[in-house]
């Protein structure tokens, strides 16, 4: 089936999203929450954790990200990890509380090979913890998507990251199709897909309308949406970027609950950035998953310990709560 283009609702246009965004943040935010209410339990929040598995070296030339090889930032390259060193790293996140562990590798394309060998590997070890398992391994195809299905896979990765008319700003290496494409294959293998998008990219809110909406339109959407905020990295070009004011953030959250009732929408980079009275309108309008740990990738993220605080301080279970 393919996941571009296919309404849910026939008369959901770019511009009903637009004014979606651009209502009153409280009407918003309110009429989210009874969203999530009607098709999610409320206080309940998954905790994920996420390793890169690969770092560094990346042929792509995503502006923002510092694993790109095109740009000199602080990050270094790094190869892939042995399947014990992942599994150590996955029994932590465990331990710590997460029950989901997603494994990232700075790659263009899958490659069958050793390497793509190495990696299923992985996915059979984290999946015999008990464990939900992600990967984000760049493009792949579907026999590539199969053989990740067959080692256990719950959820492939592959985010559009902005709306279409926006990513040619953004990105030049990969085209919006190839990125529907290798969701297509994800799909196809009948895996759950993982998709969402980054906010502070130099979009407009047109934009974020434009995304929300291809989100919202694939057939079934993604059972899982990460939102980001721009993490801005030194020597990116996209390093002397202002972040995106907390409200904007809170808006998309609440519109992507609205437009994706039953996905559970993450949480994910910049959280580090955002107060505790931003984290918890999120909450609020719907976000209902967090990642745990000191980094995403390479960049930095909340102490385990201010998560667990302001969790508690919300009365906001997870699955090591006791």
């Amino acid at each position: 089936m393919n996941l571009s283009s296919v309404q849910t609702e026939p008369t959901r246009t770019r511009a009903d999203v637009q004014a979606l965004l651009e209502k009153p943040l409280l009407d918003l935010v309110f009429e989210a929450a009874a969203v999530h209410r009607q098709h999610q339990d409320a206080g309940y929040v998954q905790c994920s954790q996420l390793l890169s598995i690969k770092t560094g070296g990346c042929p792509e030339d995503c502006n923002y990200c510092s694993q790109s090889a095109h740009f000199s930032t602080p990050v270094a390259k790094e190869p892939l990890m042995e399947v014990d060193q992942v599994l150590a790293s996955a029994k932590q996140a465990k331990e710590g509380g997460a029950d989901r562990f997603c494994m990232g590798a700075a790659w263009r394309e899958v490659k069958d090979g050793p390497e793509f060998d190495q990696v299923l590997n992985m996915v059979r070890e984290v999946k015999a913890l008990g464990m939900e398992t992600c990967v984000t391994l760049g493009m792949l195809t579907k026999g590539q998507a199969q053989r990740l299905k067959e080692a256990g896979l719950d959820y492939y990765n592959h985010n559009l990251d902005t709306g279409r008319d926006h990513y040619d700003k953004v990105i030049t290496t990969r085209s919006y199709d190839d990125r529907l494409e290798t969701l297509n294959a994800v799909r196809e293998a009948d895996l759950n897909v993982c998709c969402g998008g980054i906010l502070g990219l130099g979009e407009k809110s047109s934009d974020r309308a434009q995304l929300l909406l291809e989100l919202a339109s694939m057939s079934p959407p993604p059972e899982s949406v990460p939102i980001n905020s721009l993490v801005a990295v030194e020597g990116t070009p996209l390093g002397e970027t202002a972040p995106v004011d907390w409200s904007e953030f809170v808006r998309v959250i609440a519109a992507a609950r609205i437009l994706m009732p039953s996905a559970t929408l993450r949480l994910s980079a910049g959280r580090g950035e955002m107060s505790e009275e931003a984290q918890a309108l999120c909450f609020l309008a719907g976000a209902n998953s967090i990642f745990m740990g000191d980094e995403l990738l390479t960049t930095p993220n909340p102490a385990p310990d201010s998560d667990a605080a302001l969790l508690s301080k919300l009365g906001l279970r997870t699955q090591a709560t006791p």
